[in-house]
C-alpha cells in the first residue's frame, strides 16, 4: 500500500492548456484550478498521447500508447490503473458521461463502482427514460455538479479509513459549448440560445470555412464560459474533500484528455491531427507534503499512470515515467492518432521536445513514412524508432470481455459532434 491514503484523478474533456489562467491565458478562466496549481507541481509542457478521446483516455488510464491501449474497435486492451489500484487494496470508482468511455468499451474494469451515466442495454424502457432525461436537461452528458455529487456520495458510503482511487472525468468543456446560466455571459454581454450554439458548433465542424470572425469569437467565449463553470465545480469538489479531512492525505492529479481547435489551421473541434492546440494539455500533481513549482521538461499523459504505479504496484505496466521524479531538462514525448474513414490506413505520429516538433504519417499498407515539412533529422529518427517499437496492438491482460456496444450510444455521440 502506498503512503498516499487516497488517489484522485480529475480529467476534463477537450480542455486545452493555453485557455487556463495558470498557463498564461489573458482571461481569468480558472481561479480554482490556479489555486490548485499553486499547491502542485505544474507541468508547462504536458502533451496528450492522442488528440481524441478514443485513444487519449485509454492511454491516460493504462500508461500505454494508443496502439497498445485499445484494440481496432477502441475497446480497452491493456491493464488500466483502476485494476492496479484495486489489486493494491484501494476501493475504486469512476464517474463520467462520455459514451466512448462506457463499460461497453471495457472501461468499467477494475472499478468497484463505475457510473458512466448510461443505462442503455438493460431494458428498452430504461433506454427510453434515458433519452427523455437527456432531452429534459437539454444535455447529452452529466454536468460537473452531478459528477461531483455521485462521487461524493460514493466516498461517503465507504467505511472510515478505507483508501480509495477515484477518477472523475468532466465533459463540460466538450462541445457543443453551452455554458449554463451566468457562465454564458462571463466573457460576452449577450448569450445565444442553446439551439443556436449547437448549430454553430456543428457547422464549425462540417464547414469550417463558413465561420466568420464574430462566430469564431462566440465559440471561444462560450468555450471559456464552460471552462469557468467547470473550474468552479472542480474547486467545490476539492473543498468538499477538504471538509471531509481527505484532501491532505491524497495524491491529486488534474489533466485533460486533449484540447480543441478554433480554426488555427482551418479546422475546429478535435479531428485526428496532432497540433499543439489538440495535444498540449494542463497537468498538475499535488502530493501530500510534496513539492510545488513549475517543470518545463516535456511530459506525457502516459506518465500519470507511471506516477501512481511507482508507489502502489510491484510491477510496472506503464511505458511512462513518474512525474514525481522528472527534473528539469529536455525529453522527447510522442502522440498518435489513427486516421478516419478513407484515411484509416494512415497513422499520424508527433514528437515534441522543448525546442522542436515533428509530425509524420505512417502508411500501414505501404510502410511509407511521410515527414511533410519536418526537416529535423534527429526527430525524424526518433519517430522512426517510435513507429518500429509501437507497431501492433496490446493483449487484453485482464481477460475480460467488453460488452456489446448499444446502438443507442450512437445518438449521444452524434449529439456531441462525434464522427467515425
Amino acid at each position: 500500500m502506498s503512503d498516499w491514503e487516497h488517489i484522485i484523478l480529475l480529467s476534463a474533456d477537450a480542455l486545452r492548456a493555453d485557455h487556463l489562467s495558470c498557463y498564461g491565458y489573458h482571461r481569468n478562466t480558472s481561479p480554482e484550478i490556479d489555486e490548485l496549481a499553486a499547491d502542485s507541481i505544474q507541468f508547462s509542457n504536458a502533451y496528450s498521447a492522442s488528440s481524441h478521446t478514443r485513444e487519449a483516455v485509454p492511454s491516460l488510464l493504462t500508461g500505454r500508447y494508443p496502439e497498445n491501449a485499445v484494440d481496432e474497435n477502441y475497446h480497452l486492451a491493456a491493464k488500466p490503473i483502476s485494476s492496479i489500484a484495486s489489486q493494491a487494496g484501494f476501493e475504486t470508482a469512476g464517474f463520467h458521461s462520455n459514451p466512448f468511455l462506457s463499460r461497453s468499451y471495457g472501461f468499467g474494469r477494475g472499478f468497484d463502482e463505475f457510473d458512466d451515466d448510461l443505462h442503455l442495454g438493460q431494458h428498452k424502457l430504461v433506454a427510453l427514460a434515458q433519452r427523455a432525461i437527456d432531452k429534459l436537461r437539454n444535455r447529452h452528458y452529466a454536468r460537473a455538479d452531478e459528477i461531483n455529487k455521485r462521487a461524493l456520495n460514493w466516498i461517503d458510503s465507504l467505511n472510515e479509513g478505507e483508501s480509495f482511487f477515484l477518477w472523475n472525468h468532466y465533459m463540460d468543456t466538450h462541445g457543443p459549448y453551452e455554458p449554463p446560466g451566468e457562465y454564458g455571459t462571463v466573457f460576452r454581454e449577450e448569450r445565444v440560445s442553446d439551439s443556436e450554439a449547437q448549430a454553430l458548433y456543428q457547422r464549425a465542424i462540417d464547414d469550417p470555412q463558413s465561420i466568420t470572425e464574430g462566430e469564431r469569437q462566440l465559440l471561444v467565449d462560450y468555450y471559456d464560459g464552460e471552462i469557468r463553470y467547470n473550474d468552479e465545480k472542480i474547486g467545490s469538489f476539492l473543498d468538499a474533500l477538504a471538509e471531509r479531512g481527505l484532501l491532505e492525505d491524497s495524491l491529486v492529479i488534474f489533466t485533460a484528455d486533449h484540447g480543441d481547435a478554433f480554426g488555427e489551421r482551418g479546422y475546429y473541434e478535435h479531428p485526428r491531427f496532432l497540433h499543439e492546440e489538440l495535444t498540449h494539455v494542463p497537468l498538475l500533481v499535488r502530493s501530500p507534503g510534496g513539492t510545488t513549482g513549475e517543470v518545463t521538461t516535456p511530459v506525457s499523459t502516459l506518465d500519470i499512470t507511471a506516477t501512481i504505479e511507482a508507489e502502489i504496484s510491484p510491477k510496472e505496466w506503464s511505458t511512462g515515467k513518474s512525474l514525481l521524479t522528472i527534473s528539469e531538462g529536455d525529453r522527447a514525448v510522442f502522440s498518435q492518432a489513427q486516421g478516419e474513414n478513407d484515411e484509416s490506413h494512415l497513422r499520424r505520429y508527433g514528437v515534441q521536445t522543448k525546442q522542436n516538433t515533428c509530425f509524420c504519417e505512417y502508411n500501414r499498407e505501404t510502410g511509407d513514412i511521410d515527414f511533410g515539412e519536418c526537416t529535423d533529422r534527429s526527430l525524424r529518427d526518433e519517430l522512426r524508432t517510435h513507429i518500429d517499437e509501437d507497431r501492433g496492438h496490446g493483449e487484453d491482460e485482464d481477460g475480460i470481455e467488453s460488452e456489446d456496444v448499444d446502438p443507442e450510444i450512437e445518438r449521444r455521440l452524434d449529439a456531441l459532434g462525434y464522427k467515425d
